[in-house]
């Protein structure tokens, strides 16, 4: 029987709509992955070891004798005989049994179908982040990549496998230093690996023991601006000596109304407003206490600019609710300015948002110490002022340019 004949295996992704169990379907040819790299790594046993390990990793009984006529024949019969799914779970057990990366990698992918998927487009703009640079500073690259990848057995692609990929690494990264981070990644099939393999890479990278302090926080940053695409960032998970330690996490996606309030503030003020709202969005599902700060922060900020815009005044002494009084009187925007009941309604409310954020930064915000009963914020929470404060900045950045708009 032809193992490209088996039925693809149907992995459960997760709940869709409604809660209707959603399918997403292993491609065959990485399903013959499978078979062939269990064939592969069983038939590297001794032969009277095969039928002992085959039993093991859950394939029907044979005998010694068939071994000795041949071990990968052996295998193959009995994975022929197996539906798809029954043959994840050979792998499953076998990658248990004998730690081989190949079929590791292999499992690891099937595996990863019914999850969120960092799409090769990503993968191609992580690579730009290293297209100048090592991946580390405090270690070398062989030294973290030996730590990820078996790279003593591997081979290199440019040289049709005739050389080894680590001395071949040895070559051009220690003696002769002349491969990019890029390159290296290149050679470890970055665009190809498994999604754990590049998250255990990512974190690798920014561990303080690989990179400096100062390197650390440019390189999250940068990795960050590409990964928010697929949903996932690098957030702080721990620390070691008093550096942060990362880890990629799942994070929420933006939503349509983040890009209208990042196109707004851009082109009012991109260094400094709209970098404010870069960074509350960053935070917005990783570090709640902090992105509650910052939607503060933007929400002073626009206050501040637009009052110098508009000629009016402010002190430094001012907090939120007082700037905002300030340029909701400048802008026209002060209920009392209104005799239409709704308007009068509307921008209220608009007072209150305000005064509300600057009350929930000053609580649940990371401005002050935390105390032994504070309650803390979850991600809800900053969500909830992130949007709001964005909301409320683009609204008055556009009453402002309305006000200043020649009339026709």
């Amino acid at each position: 029987m032809d193992g490209s004949a088996q039925p693809a295996l149907n992995v459960t992704a997760e709940h869709g709509m409604f809660g209707v169990m959603t399918q997403k379907t292993t491609p065959p040819a990485l399903v013959r992955d499978l078979r062939d790299q269990i064939v592969t790594v069983i038939s590297n046993y001794k032969a009277y070891d095969v039928p002992a390990v085959a039993k093991r990793v859950g394939l029907a009984d044979g005998d010694v004798q068939e071994a000795m006529s041949s071990k990968a024949r052996y295998v193959k019969v009995r994975l022929e005989e197996m539906p798809a799914a029954e043959v994840l779970e050979v792998g499953k057990a076998l990658v248990q049994e004998d730690e081989d990366f190949a079929l590791l990698e292999v499992v690891r992918k099937i595996e990863e179908i019914a999850g969120s998927q960092i799409t090769g487009l990503t993968r191609r703009r992580l690579l730009t982040v290293f297209e100048n640079r090592n991946l580390a500073s405090e270690i070398s690259d062989l030294e973290l990549v030996r730590s990820l990848w078996p790279i003593h057995s591997m081979t290199t692609p440019k040289l049709d496998g005739r050389m080894p990929l680590e001395e071949y690494l040895i070559q051009h990264t220690v003696r002769n230093d002349d491969l990019s981070g890029r390159d290296v990644l290149e050679e470890l099939n970055f665009l190809t690996c498994s999604r754990t393999q590049v998250f255990k890479l990512l974190e690798a990278i920014v561990h303080p023991e690989a990179t400096s302090p100062e390197l650390q926080a440019e390189t999250v940053k940068a990795i960050n601006v590409h990964l928010a695409g697929d949903g996932f960032a690098l957030t702080r998970s721990g620390s070691i000596s008093g550096s942060p330690i990362y880890a990629v996490k799942h994070v929420a996606i933006g939503t349509p109304a983040d890009a209208a309030i990042s196109e707004a503030l851009a082109a009012f003020n991109p260094d400094n407003v709209h970098a404010r709202w870069s960074a509350a969005l960053e935070r917005r599902s990783t570090d709640a206490e902090g992105a509650i700060t910052l939607a503060r922060t933007l929400l002073e900020d626009v206050c501040k600019w637009l009052l110098n815009e508009t000629g009016g005044t402010w002190e430094e002494a001012d907090d939120l609710p007082a700037l905002y009084k300030r340029l909701a009187k400048t802008l026209n925007l002060a209920p009392d300015s209104h005799t239409e009941q709704t308007f009068k309604q509307i921008l209220g409310s608009c007072q209150s948002i305000v005064e509300g954020l600057g009350a929930l930064r000053n609580k649940l915000g990371d401005a002050h110490s935390v105390g032994p009963r504070r309650v803390r914020p979850s991600v809800r929470h900053a969500e909830l002022a992130v949007n709001l404060a964005g909301t409320m900045a683009t609204f008055l950045v556009e009453t402002w340019k309305a006000r200043n708009r020649p009339k026709t």
